[in-house]
């Protein structure tokens, strides 16, 4: 065998040993054409048709000089044209950024400026904040130019461009200060957590997917594309609809159906007061940690599913540490995790050294799920995938059998009179008692201690006073781990992420007068 040959050869194996999220999909297209793939309101697509109209997308986006390494910046509520974006770009090699719109005009620009676009496509809510942006760069609207698009497209698509370990979406992630960085999501890592979910959950091609968080955060977006390369349903609805999702469920087949804290509630109780009884359910619920747990208990009984005990981050998917599945209606007497398959966790100190069993270490996670970096931050990508793996900023311990208790942020810890305190303990304390909707610890200065811990409290009976928690706590947590003050407000001003979290920062400057 010549070497030209030897090359070809070599080449062709390479090919064979790997596949895109486009080539998975259309495989899916090739031998179920006429199931259904998008369901949005009264739009049903098949996945013939799905794929026709992303070819014909692909060559138009191809004709307007996009190919492999291009990137789109997408603006856009939920809708069917956004998974057709993404898969045209898979198809082409091209990247697509999915823009928050809940951010500010300051941030939007950083966002988009970051990857530097060479299309911006908006939906007519967002056209407005789109014109806005002070950027050199070709846009469409969805409403008014997307048809023409496609029907103006050439006959001859492209061919599949893209390779294993491109780049294919970023979705944007806060740190606890300055601006969102632009986490890199490449083909691989979304196969291998599609794989994790049906590995870990068991869900297959007849447990759809409810597309109601929105797009731009990886709850949605990694479940969407993982749906369509398996031959899945997606239920596309526009932001959180406690109705629309609850009649979902009445009808229909879903493998992990995604509620978290502030959306749980409203399904709670549509399924209470109809009476309603969910088709099928693999998992139900994300984020144990941040959710009442008698709330918790209530919304697996009623939906006959198990609850997620997760813990993901958009840079790693579901790894790793969401493997464990809590039986329906039961209330558990610990939140310990179990790693998640085909990942590896270390706990590490800041040397990057492994942690005894029962100490707090950093997450450090291996594996294909893993992003591929940060955008255009070298410094932030050798910092954190020092040593070969991803730094997570989260603390764990690991117990002797093997599972591990979620500590907390490593960036926000409460240094008190020389002990580490870590809010999450407190507020899982909180959390357990059924008379808390939510509540969240923060730090506030003091002259003797430095900082010592404070809660803020939405409590669901008024008869609940500051003292009953004192003693609550005081059955649990050591003294100085104790709230030194409590205050109460309404569960409705907690400001919150896309995910439901409470925004802990945002709490801070909206009550620093209580934290001086």
């Amino acid at each position: 065998m010549n070497e030209a040959t030897a090359d070809a050869t070599r080449a062709a194996i390479g090919r064979a040993g790997g596949l895109t999220v486009y080539e998975l999909f259309a495989a899916q297209a090739r031998d179920r054409p006429s199931a259904t793939a998008i369901l949005q309101g009264d739009i049903a697509i098949t996945y013939a048709e799905l794929d026709g109209c992303v070819r014909r997308l692909a060559a138009a986006l191809a004709a307007r000089g996009l190919g492999r390494g291009s990137v789109i910046a997408l603006l856009s509520e939920n809708r069917h044209e956004y998974a057709e974006i993404q898969l045209a770009a898979a198809r082409l090699g091209a990247v697509v950024a999915c823009q928050n719109w809940r951010l500010s005009r300051t941030e939007l620009a950083h966002c988009v400026a970051l990857v530097g676009p060479a299309l911006l496509i908006a939906s007519q809510r967002f056209a407005e904040a789109a014109a806005a942006l002070d950027i050199d760069v070709p846009r469409l609207v969805i409403e008014r130019d997307y048809a023409d698009l496609i029907a103006a497209a050439p006959n001859e698509v492209p061919p599949v461009a893209a390779e294993p370990e491109d780049p294919l979406i970023v979705l944007y992630t806060s740190g606890t200060t300055g601006l969102p960085k632009g986490a890199a999501i490449s083909h691989r890592a979304e196969i291998a957590r599609n794989a994790v979910l049906r590995m870990d959950m068991r869900a297959t091609e007849a447990d759809g997917f409810v597309a109601w968080a929105p797009m731009f955060h990886m709850g949605s977006t990694d479940q969407v594309l993982g749906a369509l390369m398996s031959g899945s349903t997606v239920h596309v609805v526009d932001g959180f609809n406690a109705e629309r999702i609850v009649a979902i469920m009445e009808h229909h087949l879903l493998g992990w159906l995604l509620l978290m804290p502030g959306s749980i509630e409203p399904v709670v109780e549509l399924l209470k007061a109809r009476g309603i009884r969910p088709r099928g359910i693999r998992a139900v619920g994300a984020m144990a940690d941040l959710v009442p747990l008698k709330l918790m208990a209530e919304l697996s009984g009623l939906t006959g599913a198990p609850y997620l005990n997760s813990f993901g981050s958009t840079e790693t998917g579901l790894p790793p540490a969401s493997a464990m599945l809590i039986p329906p209606g039961t209330i558990p007497e610990r939140l310990s995790k179990r790693k998640s398959s085909m990942c590896d966790l270390r706990l590490v100190d800041p040397d990057g050294n492994d942690v005894p069993d029962g100490e707090p270490g950093e997450a450090a996670v291996r594996g294909p799920t893993v992003f591929s970096g940060y955008w255009n931050a070298a410094a932030t990508n050798a910092r954190d995938f020092a040593g070969g793996y991803f730094r997570m900023g989260d603390l764990f311990r690991r117990n002797p059998d093997g599972s591990y208790d979620f500590v907390d942020r490593a960036k926000y810890m409460i240094k008190s009179g020389g002990e580490n305190i870590y809010p999450a303990e407190i507020e899982r304390v909180l959390l357990a008692d059924a008379r808390i909707g939510d509540a969240i610890v923060l730090r506030r200065a003091d002259s003797r201690w430095g900082e010592v811990p404070v809660a803020f409290v939405a409590r669901t009976d008024e008869n609940l006073g500051a003292e009953e928690i004192d003693r609550l706590c005081k059955e649990h947590l050591a003294g100085y781990k104790r709230p030194k003050a409590i205050h109460f407000i309404r569960f409705e001003d907690f400001p919150r992420s896309t995910t439901g979290k409470i925004l802990r920062h945002e709490m801070e400057r909206l009550y620093k007068d209580l934290l001086i």
